[in-house]
């Protein structure tokens, strides 16, 4: 990954916690506050275990004192004790601090179980809304993103990266707010108990922090690696997959392994090192806790033996009885576990809180693309004539069609669809630096069908990708039925549209859907109509169910040629007036096509038709035939004028469809 885009990450990081929370809060406010509540009574409850046993202490010391006086489990007894440094009395019995004991634990679990059913729940319907965001947003995206990015890592962001998100808000987020609150609490706890053991604790935590920041730093940074690199290896697993025939058909599996095998190297390096540094700073952290541990039992020994060491706290400053301060240090060594328990589970949600912001950052990546500019505000309405000829804007579905034009001056223009399209003088480029169309004018009047020819790569499925407006025209004009095709809606624009492309996709669903698929609101009668005029019906009949035969895997279980009849019957339900023919019989055999090619007779009647096709048998009816090279138009014409020229149509028509 370059390094570029890592630092892009790491500085993104920052932001993304942010602007992650902002939505978690403003979507659950009222689930969070009711977590946090029970978040609180847990690290409290977790406290209380060193503060009873203080008191078991002190109580047990007062009772030793004089074992005959009185009975520590007697509910009537009283015993005083001084805890927490002599900073506090309490009078009470063994009997009644064990029965606080069990209700405060009870509590504390009942609150465990509180914010873990809240935080479950929760974070699974916040990810439930997160990847409805990013659908949809990607149903936005103009094409080139996708032709840009390997669909298997826009399909990693929906299943790796979203689950470190899950991961960083049912998990981390609670543990940090639980282990915060702990650490808050107890080191509130040691200084009301000792200055002095809360500065060796103190110490030994700033070691903790500096440990987590230079290890957990180099473990963050190849985290962002190792995500990133997720998405490239999954990435090249779906373009294996998709690909497999032809793999298998050049034999190149070895060197297919051998490619795969450095992308899986690079993404093992980036994990070792990873998780070599995020699980080393546990350990160290804890061998530092124990250390801690030592000082501090170390300096409460000191406290014992010399006079006056142990005087000075918070809350008194009066000479501690033995056994007040025995209590005191044994309360103190309790939180001081507590605390660099706390503190080292706090540093191992540094791996997770990475990984976590690594996913987000990219699930909003996607977020933040810019969606497919639409300026148009001429729609499409359906319309009906009334006595005058005029025409009328209809709710009723009339399968008659009009622009609404609304100018700029106010005047409401109702323009009937008819299916004019020219492109005058037009200029288009990829990536703004070749020219990949130059100058290129084409002119079909409603009803002609017009014929795009030449070799792979001259610019034939450009030039319907522009009237699909998949892409911006970089110069020159292109009009539909008289209108500026950039003033016309995307959606209200591909509507009039019908399209076969040469590959072909299919749904999961019946082949009864997949047809129906080209127009949704499509009678059952209208789709089996469709599949005749596509000469798919007799197939379709064969198969199990017939027309609620269900297609899995994009149609793996019909052949080429049959998905490419339904692709057709898809086409033929949308009754557009512009068909866009991409190659729509490259994958059906002679015999086959010849049936088609009456049904595509019945399909084109009274409609403006593009046709792409290097079988040139196919075009020979066509109104007028262009012929493309390098982007430019070098001949144009009706087949027998072409043929007259003999240009290089006529060397393509008679034998030289090795330059295709």
């Amino acid at each position: 990954m370059p390094p570029v885009r890592i630092r892009k990450m790491e500085k993104a990081k920052k932001g993304t916690l942010k602007r992650l929370l902002k939505m978690l809060f403003k979507r659950y406010p009222l689930h969070l506050a009711t977590a946090f509540v029970c978040i609180a009574f847990n690290a409290f409850t977790n406290l209380c275990s060193s503060i009873f046993m203080g008191l078991v202490t002190g109580i047990l010391g007062e009772w030793l004192k004089n074992p005959t006086a009185c009975n520590p489990w007697d509910w009537n007894t009283k015993i005083t004790a001084e805890v927490m440094g002599g900073s506090f009395t309490i009078s009470s019995n063994l009997s009644f601090v064990l029965l606080s004991m069990g209700i405060v634990y009870f509590i504390g679990i009942f609150a465990s179980w509180g914010w873990n059913r809240i935080m479950a729940v929760l974070s699974h319907r916040f990810l439930n809304d997160f990847r409805k965001k990013m659908f949809n947003h990607m149903q936005d995206l103009p094409i080139k993103y996708f032709d840009t990015h390997a669909h298997g890592t826009i399909m990693s962001l929906y299943t790796n990266d979203i689950d470190t998100v899950r991961q960083f808000i049912s998990q981390s987020i609670p543990e940090i707010i639980r282990t915060s609150l702990s650490v808050i609490f107890t080191l509130g706890m040691m200084l009301v108990n000792s200055i002095w053991l809360t500065l060796v604790v103190v110490a030994c935590t700033a070691l903790m922090f500096l440990n987590t920041k230079f290890i957990g730093g180099i473990s963050a940074k190849y985290f962002i690696k190792q995500q990133a690199q997720v998405g490239i290896v999954e990435g090249d697993i779906e373009e294996t997959i998709k690909g497999l025939k032809v793999i298998k058909v050049f034999t190149h599996e070895d060197e297919s392994v051998e490619e795969f095998k450095v992308k899986n190297e690079k993404l093992r390096e980036f994990a070792t090192v990873a998780n070599k540094n995020g699980n080393i700073t546990g350990p160290i952290n804890g061998n530092i806790g124990n250390l801690m541990y030592v000082l501090t039992a170390v300096v409460g020994c000191l406290m014992l033996v010399i006079p006056g060491f142990y005087n000075l706290t918070l809350t008194s400053f009066k000479a501690l009885e033995v056994s007040t301060l025995v209590s005191m240090i044994v309360t103190f060594l309790m939180m001081c576990r507590m605390f660099s328990n706390s503190i080292n589970q706090l540093s191992q949600q540094v791996t997770f809180i990475v990984m976590g912001m690594a996913g987000a950052s990219r699930c909003f990546d996607l977020l933040d693309e810019e969606n497919e500019k639409d300026e148009g505000y001429v729609t499409l309405v359906h319309c009906k004539y009334d006595e005058q000829g005029n025409v009328i804007e209809t709710q009723e579905k009339t399968r008659t069609y009009a622009w609404k034009h609304q100018h700029g001056d106010g005047r409401l223009e109702y323009i009937p669809l008819k299916g004019d399209i020219i492109l005058d003088q037009v200029d288009f480029s990829y990536d703004g630096k070749r020219l990949v169309l130059e100058d290129v004018s084409v002119y079909a009047r409603p009803g002609q069908q017009i014929a795009l020819v030449g070799a792979t790569g001259a610019g034939k499925t450009t030039i319907t990708n522009l009237i699909n407006r998949f892409y911006p025209i970089a110069d020159g004009k292109a009009r539909y039925d008289g209108i500026n095709i950039n003033k016309i809606k995307k959606d209200d624009l591909r509507k009039s549209l019908g399209i076969v492309l040469q590959d072909v996709n299919l749904f999961t669903g019946t082949v009864m859907e997949n047809i129906r698929y080209g127009r949704l609101d499509a009678t059952n009668e209208e789709c089996i109509e469709a599949a005749k005029i596509a000469n798919a019906y007799d197939f379709i009949m064969r198969l199990p169910e017939g027309f609620d035969t269900v297609l899995s895997g994009d149609g793996s279980n019909l052949s080429q040629g049959q998905r490419q009849l339904l692709s057709i019957a898809r086409a033929a339900v949308a009754d557009a007036p512009v068909m866009i023919l991409d190659e729509a019989t490259s994958s059906i055999d002679t015999r086959t096509e010849k049936l088609v090619q009456k049904g595509m007779e019945q399909l084109m009647e009274g409609r403006t038709v593009f046709v792409i096709a290097h079988r040139l048998s196919t075009i020979q009816n066509s109104d007028a035939i262009m012929v493309l090279d390098k982007g430019h138009i070098i001949e144009r014409g009706n087949h027998d004028s072409l043929i007259a020229e003999k240009g290089v149509y006529y060397q393509l028509y008679t034998g030289a469809f090795e330059l295709e």
